[in-house]
């Protein structure tokens, strides 16, 4: 099951069965759910075998928002510290495709197959954490459910935690008054000592559980650390300061986890674009508000000037513009009429429109972007990679030399032993690698968000750090550098013969076939013929078929040439308007050609530009199309490139790619994701022109532009040059504010208060810099709009 004729089929099939609720195809994945009943699934499949397809289930299929696999919420996992342990414990395990880490939600989403799922969860319980099955969460509706119970969950979480937190640091300053005011008793001191106690317990209970779990898995932790120092801290008499600094490592571990979701949700705002309801038509004729959970494929639904799009869909009825900037980026609203495809969370700024919904709720547009995103956050970028393995060899190194200031400067410095044991505790404070391990996924999220912010969606943080690496793009040149939509520009009868039964000649052969460029030519000539008899394609060449008893071929100077039909004349003919950038189609019979369509694609008007753009950052950009040279170097003038490759079937694009990587470096290829699907996968990045989204393309490329602006490549590389920078500032400001203050401990001039506070500090400037990279890119059309409200309309009727 590969195309919509497929599709069709087995929808007929399953018309009858009562019990099914929806059905969700996806295509390119050749997947289709079923959410039905219990009786109706065994009949369903039953019927889809007869049909002549045989279905398989898959083991975790889920085809909705979630994508494939299942959800655990791991309560004690709110820092990338405890993600890059659990991804260490999964790593030797085979059968694992993908993790998804939800640290906002303290979610983990794990697709594998189905014999490695109580292997992974074995290894994250022999890591310390308990993971915990998410009622629902396999990608249904119910999954969508249980997460958002998991953040109203976390919404109390993190107001119980502020009061938490608030009555921590009152006692803890209790604790500080009564050691600088109070006399110098016993009694005095033990309620002091009580007071910290319980500052510390209130603020560190949870950085003492999984402290505690880390060091009898001989692991060395920021919460391991944290723990020993405290502790340590308040055993040698420093209560006082032993209770304020758990306070205020508590408080900015909760800024800082906050600071983190918005980057990692960042892109959540567009599941609010879509409003809930939708405005059906019924079978009555009545129309009524309808969840748009429900809504089937191919039902008629409604929206008013300045309602959002429910649903995806092709427009039946209405003119109106409809902003679609949260989709695609664009910032001009696009007209639509009947025939003209919307997708969900757009905005109608003007006129009523009806359209058919060609899409689920979960399988929209918008729906494949937020998964998309959502699976590029589960993945490493190479700096992120570097630095978990950086951390792993730092920590273990620190807590070794706090153990030999601890042992050896009393003989080498002459310090007493507490005082070598605080200079130690000190020095544990301040090596915390949270700042480190932090500093690389918030950046690279923000900067995946703000990517999708512009239309432009990124399917890993490998490809987001590796775009500003290319010095090579290889374009294709149908709607890529081009509209993709050819026009008759001009046609002439060679020879003799009569003009209007030539054009109705042409017209019926043209007629029968689905070439853009024949297409181009029945909408120019406007004129009807008999229909075609014999008709037949003849791939790569034209078609041919008998009009008024007569043999005839529609196809390109190859198809000609080779029936022996070109002439001197012609081939001078055919030559002038190949300079032009014009495809040149020949009608002929038996003995002699009749007529010539010349036909023309136009280019974009943001193709130039965005030649511009990618000369000015260095990249070069090759034009490779499988249309005649001198067609393909006459758009390659038009557009300013310098390279222009034509007459390339889908292996010589192959082979263009791989003779390009070897002349100039790292090389991209932009294409529709279907015909260059081979050029895709073995240039180093693949740009696909989304067309908003389609399937192939999101599947076919690692960059998917959503609204076939080539500007958006050097948009893409710029957005890699920015975020690579902003990675390695942090690094630097994450090592460089740890190494001042190391120094400092060692002479002694550092105390705990000044640890905690280059620790966290640290972590937060990295990521307030991080989240620097969604600056400009929120796309708020929501002011101009007006949400849809469908009740009033249903209620009137």
């Amino acid at each position: 099951m590969d195309c919509s004729a497929e599709e069709s089929e087995i929808r007929r099939a399953l018309e009858p069965l009562e019990g099914i609720r929806s059905l969700g195809f996806q295509l390119g994945a050749r997947t289709l759910k079923i959410d039905a009943d219990d009786r109706a699934l065994p009949l369903a499949l039953d019927a889809i075998r007869k049909a002549g397809f045989d279905p398989q289930p898959v083991a975790t299929a889920a085809s909705t928002q979630g994508g494939q696999g299942r959800v655990f919420r791991i309560a004690t996992m709110d820092c990338s510290a405890e993600e890059a342990e659990i991804r260490r414990a999964l790593e030797p395990l085979d059968g694992i495709r993908s993790l998804g880490f939800q640290l906002g939600a303290r979610t983990l989403k794990i697709d594998a197959e189905e014999s490695t799922y109580p292997l992974a969860l074995d290894a994250i319980q022999k890591a310390g954490f308990d993971p915990q099955p998410v009622v629902g969460a396999d990608g249904s509706e119910g999954g969508q459910a249980g997460a958002s119970a998991d953040d109203h969950d976390q919404g109390h979480g993190f107001a119980g935690g502020i009061s938490r937190l608030v009555a921590a640091l009152v006692f803890a300053t209790g604790a500080e008054v009564l050691s600088f005011f109070a006399p110098d008793q016993m009694a005095w001191k033990v309620a002091g000592m009580a007071i910290a106690a319980v500052a510390i317990w209130l603020a560190g209970i949870d950085t003492y559980k999984k402290g505690v779990a880390a060091l009898l898995r001989g692991k060395l932790n920021i919460n391991a650390l944290m723990s020993v120092a405290v502790t340590g801290a308040f055993l040698i008499g420093q209560w006082p300061e032993a209770a304020m600094v758990m306070a205020l490592y508590a408080i900015a571990e909760l800024i800082e986890a906050k600071a983190v979701d918005r980057a990692r949700n960042a892109i959540k705002g567009l599941l609010e674009l879509a409003p809930e309801e939708a405005l059906v038509l019924g079978a009555n004729g009545s129309w009524f508000a309808t969840p748009v959970a429900s809504v089937a494929i191919g039902a008629t639904v409604r929206i008013k000037p300045g309602e959002r799009v429910p649903l995806d869909g092709k427009v039946t009825k209405g003119n109106g513009a409809i902003n679609q900037a949260p989709v695609t980026g664009e910032s001009i609203p696009v007209d639509k009429a009947p025939g003209d495809q919307v997708f969900a969370g757009t905005i109608n700024e003007t006129g009523e429109l009806e359209f058919e919904v060609t899409a689920l709720s979960s399988n929209t547009t918008l729906a494949r972007i937020i998964q998309a995103v959502e699976q590029a956050q589960g993945t490493r970028a190479p700096t992120q990679r570097f630095v978990d393995r950086f951390a792993s060899i730092y920590t273990p190194a620190v807590f070794a030399i706090a153990v030999a200031v601890a042992v050896l400067t009393p003989f080498l410095m002459g310090l007493t032993w507490l005082e070598a044991l605080y200079k130690a505790l000190v020095l544990l404070v301040i090596a915390c690698p949270c700042a480190l391990v932090i500093s690389t996924p918030v950046t690279v999220v923000s900067g995946l968000a703000a990517g999708a912010r512009r239309g432009i969606l990124i399917k890993g943080g490998t490809y987001l750090e590796d775009a500003r690496l290319l010095k090579a793009v290889a374009l294709d040149k149908t709607g890529t550098i081009t509209e993709g939509k050819p026009k008759l520009v001009k046609w002439q009868v060679w020879g003799a013969g009569d003009e209007g039964a030539i054009q109705q000649m042409a017209a019926s052969l043209a007629a029968r076939s689905d070439h853009p460029v024949s297409k181009a030519i029945v909408q120019g000539l406007e004129a009807q013929g008999p229909e075609a008899e014999n008709f037949k394609a003849l791939p790569g060449r034209g078609v041919e078929g008998v009009v008024n008893g007569a043999r005839l071929v529609l196809g390109n100077h190859r198809l000609i040439h080779e029936q022996g039909l070109c002439g001197p004349d012609l081939e001078a003919e055919l030559a002038i308007h190949e300079k032009q950038g014009r495809t040149v189609t020949l009608l002929a019979d038996d003995s002699r050609v009749l007529a010539l369509f010349a036909v023309a694609d136009t280019i974009r008007e943001t193709s130039k530009q965005a030649i511009v753009d990618l000369k000015a950052l260095g990249v070069t950009s090759v034009m490779l199309t499988g249309d005649n040279t001198a067609t393909a170097k006459a758009i390659a003038a038009q557009a300013g490139i310098d390279d222009a490759r034509g007459d390339l079937l889908p292996e010589a694009k192959l082979d263009a790619i791989k003779e390009m990587q070897k002349r100039y470096g790292a090389t991209g290829m932009t294409g529709d994701g279907i015909n260059d699907a081979p050029a895709l996968a073995q240039a180093d990045i693949g740009f696909a022109m989304g067309g908003a989204g389609t399937d192939t393309a999101m599947e076919a490329a690692d960059v998917v532009i959503m609204n076939d602006d080539l500007q958006r490549v050097a948009e893409t590389v710029r957005l890699s040059k920015r975020t690579h920078a902003v990675l390695w500032q942090n690094i630097t400001l994450a090592l460089g504010i740890k190494s001042v203050f190391l120094v400092m401990a060692v002479v002694g001039t550092a105390t705990m208060w000044m640890a905690v506070f280059a620790d966290m500090g640290a972590s937060l400037l990295v990521v307030g810099n991080g989240l620097r990279l969604l600056r400009g890119t929120r796309v708020e059309p929501a002011a101009k709009a007006q949400p849809a409200q469908p009740k009033e309309h249903a209620h009137s009727h």
